[in-house]
């Protein structure tokens, strides 16, 4: 992504006016379907990802979800989770996690804006951008699991190498 010219907001007091402005700018579609909440669609090399802001005043927070077309079924879960547990131990930032009503993967972050404060462009553009590394980087291990009945270390193993150079 690029580094978006925009001047930042010195204060709103709703932080989703910021990541409008950013999706704007990128001219990503987009909807805003409350004045609280926006999603994104991104095409990665994987899948499609629906990208989720949310913001609670009351907590005054920001809740960044990355869900990507992937259905966990019931007899699945286990490795799942098991799967989940391993990949979280690499994050630093973020974490998975899978909503068990729909069984829906998704990668998930949360930013406290206490004090009136509102996240800058370049906040808001290094969010989507480790969202969307992260899925796009364990992704795979989800499909050994999921479609080739591959355990939870196997996946792992197999996506967690760095390739050096091109081929």
């Amino acid at each position: 992504m690029s580094t978006v010219e925009i001047a930042d907001l010195a204060y709103s007091a709703n932080p989703i006016d910021v990541i409008e402005k950013v999706v704007t700018t990128e001219e990503w579609p987009f909807d805003r379907s409350g004045e609280d909440e926006l999603s994104i669609s991104v095409s990665g090399a994987w899948c499609d990802y629906h990208i989720t802001f949310n913001w609670r005043q009351d907590l005054e927070a920001l809740h960044m979800g990355c869900a990507f077309d992937l259905r966990v079924a019931a007899e699945k879960r286990a490795e799942v989770y098991a799967l989940l547990a391993m990949i979280n131990e690499q994050m630093w930032i973020g974490h998975f996690d899978l909503w068990s009503d729909e069984g829906v993967v998704l990668f998930r972050h949360g930013l406290i804006m206490n004090g009136g404060a509102s996240p800058t462009s370049q906040q808001v553009e290094a969010l989507l951008h480790l969202s969307m590394e992260a899925c796009e980087r364990y992704f795979p291990a989800f499909q050994f699991v999921l479609w080739a009945g591959k355990r939870a270390g196997e996946a792992m193993a197999a996506c967690a190498f760095d390739a050096q150079g091109t081929a």
